[in-house]
């Protein structure tokens, strides 16, 4: 009957014992043992499995839960693999020969660790070893195949960490997906998926690794041929390098390499290659695209870890950068011998430096052809580095930084970092360098810097940064102009003058700020400061560039008409508002009327100073700086007023100036006082204390063009007012002054007839206030009587004063200062002296 062909009766056992399984439902428990025997076998590593689940649909199969294998105890304590599910799906042909096979194995979100042990090995390879000899079929072998098959295994999700020895390192591969099959007879297969990633960083675009590959059987792992191809696409290199380093250091652009492994690992030949699209610093702004690559080849030895006949080349413009030679990683230490090329224009040097430091010119081009030579060996005693070269017809030119450079030859070297690049004018020797200590060096090279002035420059480069020293003579703007154009930080100072320089810097090609030390002395200087109406001419000073600040010594300048000598102490790499300049300056004579059209925002300037422009306007200069020291004068000027050694502490703070312990000496007396100034107010505020001491009378007298008073006073004041102009200051002016006064006269006043009033002492509280001044609680005691008095007067000198006697009026003084009205109270006319 056809009913009962081989294929339906198959078909019909099969669909019978579907049903009974799902009718009879057997515990399925009770295989875990089995299956456990059989995975355990099969890996050479126990296994455990916490539950097992029979599953029908839609494929027949197993569910297990807390599926864990452990590791060979030799490599680790962990497990080497652990899930928590996994789904196992059955040959249904296999049932029908009584046997369990599985034929797919799946593994959701699964934790594998990989181990390499002291002695370099790794703890998959005796997995694959075993594998390699175990007579199985191909995952998709045919249906006459009595064999067992070899599962397809898949990762879904996993997480794959890397562990040297007993320590877990951070790196990891996480949302992993791998596929994992045997394709014929004796070959396997690999698929994976992966982002790289490492647990103690919040890491992002970071790429996205792709390896696939294949492998077959043979008699050892070392004899195993295989074919493996990597490709790492669109991690971002700040994200890379916190990856490998920790932190991110500071470069930006897209990176993507590739891998290719073929032969065995007793003779495998490695091929790599590179690139890195828009490279640059992450302060680094415009200047174009750079992209760079590279290719690799060599061939690689499991047997003594040996990577030889490596080849490297990298394009740069029409030339290329070199490398060659072989590495060995031995139990002890990495060996190499390494020979480095460089055959180069100079431009693409520049390319590279305008991407590596903010501040290079977009326009600054090179001529010239770097050509070099470079050699590194490191064996198990020591390492040592030779080579030479250098760039010749090098000149540098840029428009927009007004620069020109002819530098000629200039000469590459390796030297030791204990030889100070500055320190000689001669080329450094040649000969093999101490690896740890090996540095390349540049120059000596002659640099014009000025019509006249010439300046040698040399200096050191090394995987972190450079060293420049500048010994010679300078013209500050083209010394300027050319450290800008290097990227080299230089102040933002419009300056002219000449230089002497004994100069080195240090700094790391992390774009951070670089580091200044040594001398310069500036001579005949001319430089404007923002927010100074003038220019300041400094004759002579010494600066001595320290980690911390920049010491000012010997200082000889010229503001404000003032002559100003001392010292200062100029902060560096701080806090905006932890930047505090110390100073200590002396001036022959200050005048206030001079100072102001320095310092005042209001005040004219004076156009031929324009080609000397810092820039566009900022705020008031005091209101940016941070200072205090000491300040002293041998005169002090305010119009007809002149105080001689005059000394203050000076406190310059968030735009608010402080002078405490202000000395002078002022009418052949003296004045001890504090005074404030807030340069943060609209328009600015002053107010001031103060006593005066022996005053002479006569004095303060002649400055107001009349002799009116004469004798010797003490008195104390206290004052406020604001604005930018001397009208403004006296309308807003409030002052208080206590006078004392003796032994004198007042040469006006006559009280009798014919006869000046004679002083024996006098006191009185004098108002300012709204333009107009009172005088209050006023004592007057003369030759043989005594008065109390009370009044107002005015700037312009105008009386309305009224003198009492024992609490009656006496006499009304009106008038003005140099011509007073006299009347008695009794209407009995004094004598008015002219």
């Amino acid at each position: 009957m056809t009913f009962w062909r081989p294929r339906r009766v198959v078909a019909l056992l099969v669909v019978v014992l579907l049903c009974v399984m799902f009718l009879v439902r057997p515990g399925a428990n009770r295989l875990s043992s089995r299956i456990v025997r059989t995975v355990s076998l099969a890996l050479g590593r126990p296994v455990e499995v916490g539950w097992v689940r029979l599953r029908l649909f839609p494929r027949p199969g197993f569910d297990l839960e807390n599926f864990v294998v452990y590791d060979d105890p030799t490599f680790s304590a962990e497990p080497f693999l652990r899930a928590q599910n996994v789904n196992a799906v059955l040959r249904l042909r296999s049932l029908l020969r009584g046997r369990i096979e599985i034929a797919r194995l799946n593994l959701s979100e699964p934790s594998l660790n990989l181990v390499r042990n002291d002695a370099g090995k790794w703890n998959v390879e005796n997995l694959l070893e075993r594998t390699s000899k175990t007579s199985v079929a191909p995952t998709g072998k045919s249906n006459s195949e009595k064999r067992p098959g070899f599962p397809y295994i898949e990762l879904d999700s996993a997480r794959i960490n890397l562990k040297l020895g007993a320590e877990k390192t951070p790196f990891a591969l996480t949302d992993a997906d791998a596929s994992l099959w045997q394709e014929s007879e004796n070959s396997w297969g690999l698929r994976l998926r992966a982002t790289p990633m490492r647990a103690d960083m919040n890491l992002t675009d970071t790429g996205t690794l792709r390896v696939e590959g294949s492998w077959q059987r043979a008699a050892s792992l070392r004899e195993t041929p295989l074919h493996f191809v990597a490709h790492w696409q669109g991690g971002q290199l700040g994200q890379e390098t916190k990856l490998f380093y920790g932190l991110d250091k500071g470069w930006r652009g897209t990176f993507t390499t590739s891998l290719l492994l073929s032969g065995t690992p007793g003779d495998l030949a490695v091929g790599a290659n590179g690139s890195v699209r828009d490279l640059h610093r992450y302060d680094v702004l415009g200047g174009g695209e750079l992209d760079l690559a590279a290719e690799c080849g060599a061939h690689f030895s499991s047997a003594d870890h040996l990577l030889s006949d490596l080849s490297c080349k990298a394009p740069l413009d029409d030339g290329e950068l070199g490398l060659h030679g072989d590495l060995q990683l031995t139990a002890q230490r990495l060996q190499y011998d390494l020979a480095l090329r460089a055959d180069a224009p100079a431009q693409a040097m520049v390319a590279l430096l305008r991407h590596a430091r903010n501040g290079v010119p977009d326009d600054l081009q090179a001529s010239g052809r770097l050509n070099t030579r470079l050699r590194f060996t490191q064996n198990a005693d020591a390492g040592q580095a030779e080579g030479d070269g250098g760039i010749n017809d090098l000149r540098l030119q840029s428009e927009s930084a007004n620069l020109d450079l002819l530098l000629g030859d200039l000469p590459l070297t390796i030297v030791s970092a204990g030889e100070r690049p500055h320190s000689k004018k001669q080329p450094a020797k040649k000969g093999t360098i101490k690896l740890g200590d090996a540095l390349l060096a540049f120059g000596p090279v002659a640099l014009p810097m000025g019509k006249t002035e010439t300046a040698s420059v040399r200096g050191t480069l090394s995987r972190s940064g450079y060293t420049l020293g500048l010994e010679g003579d300078a013209e500050i703007p083209r010394l300027l102009r050319t450290l800008g154009a290097l990227g080299v930080p230089t102040p933002q100072v419009r300056a002219e003058g000449r230089a002497k320089l004994d100069l080195q810097m240090t700094g790391p090609w992390s774009g951070a700020p670089g580091q200044s030390s040594g001398k310069v002395q500036i001579s005949s200087v001319r430089a404007q400061a923002q927010g100074l109406n003038q220019p300041v001419t400094v004759a002579s000073a010494d600066l001595l560039f320290q980690p911390e600040q920049i010491e000012v010594q010997n200082l000889r300048a010229f503001a404000a008409g003032a002559v100003l000598a001392g010292t200062m102490s100029l902060p560096r790499r701080c806090a905006a508002a932890d930047c505090v300049t110390i100073f200590d300056l002396r001036a022959d004579r200050v005048v206030l009327e001079q100072l102001n059209a320095l310092l005042n925002p209001a005040a004219p300037k004076q156009s031929w100073y324009q080609f000397l422009s810092a820039g566009a306007q900022g705020s008031p200069y005091l209101r940016n700086l941070n200072a205090e020291g000491k300040i002293s004068a041998g005169e002090f000027i305010a119009r007809k007023l002149t105080a001689d050694h005059v000394t203050a502490n000076v406190e310059l703070k968030d735009g608010k100036l402080r002078l405490t312990n202000l000395r002078a000496g002022l009418f052949n007396g003296t004045h001890i006082g504090e005074w404030t100034a807030d340069f943060t107010a609209k328009p600015p505020s002053y107010s001031g204390t103060g006593t005066l001491q022996h005053v002479e009378l006569n004095d303060l007298a002649q400055t107001m063009d009349d002799p009116w008073i004469t004798g010797v006073a003490n008195g104390t004041y206290r004052t406020t007012m604001a604005g930018l102009s001397a009208s403004e200051l006296l309308s807003s002016a409030s002052v208080i002054f206590q006078v004392n006064a003796e032994n004198g006269e007042l040469p006006h006043l006559a009280l009798r007839a014919g006869e000046p009033s004679a002083v024996r002492k006098l006191s009185a509280e004098v108002l300012l206030e709204d333009g107009s001044i009172k005088l209050q609680d006023g004592h007057l005691e003369t030759a043989g009587e005594t008065y109390q008095f009370q009044g107002s007067a005015t700037i312009e000198r105008v009386l309305n004063l009224t003198l009492t006697r024992n609490g009656t009026p006496a006499f009304t003084v009106s008038g003005t200062l140099s011509k007073p009205h006299v009347e008695a109270a009794s209407e009995t006319q004094a004598a008015l002296k002219p």
